[in-house]
């Protein structure tokens, strides 16, 4: 990489390469990979590595580890910048993918997902980071949802390549997986050689730490994460084996969910601007207690695809609104906290991915409406927590509570 630019002065650089366009570069780069893998992993592990559905659970058990261990990356920025570990993250991330097809087998798959998933936490950790140091306060929330756009973009056009190409050109997932990992290397390539490393006006701390005015921020992401995963493992790999959809049909779905998400994001960044985080999570977590117990009614009274895929898309939607919990945690940190608060809280939403999977993969053998009921368990917690948040949270005012508290120094 080359010099090193302060923040203040990048606005003077072409547009090309300022910190902007580097977050929008990565915001393409990862789902390139990470979606397109998503995207066949449900039908690859079904058709070629004959997995159930216990099998896919310790398969995401796996993959959810180093997100756990996403506390690593306070270590690693002694030693690397930020903006470094995020082009080796991608690196990692963007070859495991393209070696996946590699590896038809349980012990193969769980080995080259463990060294995607570590390129892929270790990226989303400090992008997020990234993402709340660059961006200004005032402006976040409607950057964020322009970001999430970029992203769905990029995944719109790589689904879209592969609904028209897969049976028309009888595609093979080898020649998949290695096509968007070589596009996320390139994307990689290009950032280490034309962008300048970006300083932020503030030093990060670099050592763990745990405040007690962020507990509700820790708690959010705690049941962010544990919800997420249901949904993430469970949710598509019903529509391939109750429904028995195929790579394309599962693609067109997400094409959808991806067109939804490029419109709306945006439009959810400024409602969450206008109407504060509060009211957007909120709205949230609402609807996805709908959602899920919906989803089990599929299950319980054998209701059909279509309502099936309207969910997954609904999902989707309300899942965008996650950016809320970033723009509240911008809001009361100190800004030297940002980057091994990242870190800490991206393990902490980790905690219940690391053995939800595989128990709730048993569960699923058992009564798959039963997983989505727990879901919506999770949801109406979330909603109650989010009805802590103030309704202009800054530091010293973290929580509803904060004005009973007498004033004392920030822990």
């Amino acid at each position: 990489m080359n010099r090193i630019v302060p923040l203040a002065d990048a606005r003077d650089l072409p547009i090309y390469r300022r910190p902007i366009t580097l977050l929008f570069l990565m915001a393409i780069a990862m789902p390139l990979s990470f979606s397109t893998w998503s995207a066949l992993l449900n039908n690859f592990v079904i058709e070629v590595a004959q997995f159930d559905g216990a099998d896919i659970g310790w398969l995401h058990t796996v993959r959810e580890i180093p997100g756990f261990l996403a506390v690593g990356v306070i270590a690693v920025i002694i030693f690397i910048r930020e903006q470094t570990l995020a082009m080796i993250s991608l690196a990692m991330l963007g070859i495991a993918t393209a070696l996946t097809a590699y590896f038809p087998s349980m012990g193969g798959l769980l080995f080259v997902t463990l060294i995607s998933s570590i390129g892929f936490h270790y990226y989303e950790t400090v992008n997020q980071s990234l993402q709340l140091q660059w961006l200004p306060k005032d402006r976040a929330p409607q950057m964020l949802g322009l970001l999430v756009s970029a992203a769905s973009a990029a995944t719109l056009v790589a689904y879209g390549v592969i609904v028209v190409t897969w049976r028309a050109y009888d595609l093979s997932y080898n020649f998949v997986y290695m096509v968007s990992g070589a596009l996320t290397l390139i994307i990689v390539a290009y950032c280490v050689v034309m962008m300048p490393q970006f300083e932020a006006p503030n030093p990060q701390v670099k050592k763990f730490i745990l405040r007690k005015r962020y507990w509700l921020y820790y708690a959010l992401q705690f049941m962010s994460g544990a919800r997420r995963q249901i949904f993430v493992v469970f949710a598509a790999f019903m529509m391939v084996e109750r429904f028995g959809l195929d790579v394309d049909q599962i693609t067109k779905l997400m094409l959808v969910t991806l067109v939804a998400n490029m419109v709306l994001a945006p439009v959810l960044g400024r409602i969450v601007h206008r109407f504060g985080e509060r009211n957007a999570m909120a709205v949230e977590y609402v609807g996805l207690v709908i959602v899920f117990v919906l989803y089990g009614g599929i299950y319980w009274f054998g209701w059909g695809v279509t309502l099936a895929t309207v969910l997954y898309i609904a999902n989707n939607i309300f899942f965008a609104l996650a950016l809320a919990i970033k723009t509240y945690f911008q809001k009361i940190a100190d800004p030297g906290d940002i980057a091994p608060t990242a870190a800490v809280a991206f393990t902490i939403n980790h905690i219940a991915a690391v053995f939800l999977p595989a128990l709730l993969g048993y569960l699923w053998l058992i009564s798959p409406g039963a997983v989505f009921a727990l879901a919506a368990g999770m949801a109406l917690v979330s909603l109650m927590l989010a009805l802590l948040i103030p309704r202009h949270p800054e530091p010293g005012n973290e929580t509803v509570f904060s004005r009973y508290v007498a004033a004392a120094p920030a822990e």
